[in-house]
């Protein structure tokens, strides 16, 4: 069973950034978004992005517990890249199942 994951970080650019995560990753994984929304097939599992006025909304589903960690720390790791100017980004991970 899937462990979902979801954090909701604050800031006024998420169209961009989902933008930015989608386009980088799709290099490497199938990839599908909108300016409002994304998702991302990692290998761990899926991961959706939705843009808010003021915050992007990341929402991982983890095929495996253990890995649950790693997930949110490569997509926080990525994510921060992108967001360099606005400097540390808040993750309040929170873990669903």
């Amino acid at each position: 069973m899937a462990v979902i994951t979801t954090a909701r970080v604050a800031t006024p650019n998420a169209s961009r950034y989902l933008q930015q995560l989608c386009k980088h990753w799709s290099h490497r994984f199938a990839v599908s978004f909108t300016p409002e929304a994304g998702e991302v097939g990692l290998p761990a599992g899926p991961l959706t992005l939705v843009a808010e006025a003021d915050a992007l909304v990341l929402r991982a589903s983890v095929a495996e517990a253990e890995q649950v960690e790693r997930v949110q720390a490569v997509v926080a790791e990525h994510l921060d890249r992108f967001a360099f100017r606005e400097g540390g980004l808040v993750y309040d991970w929170r873990v669903e199942g």
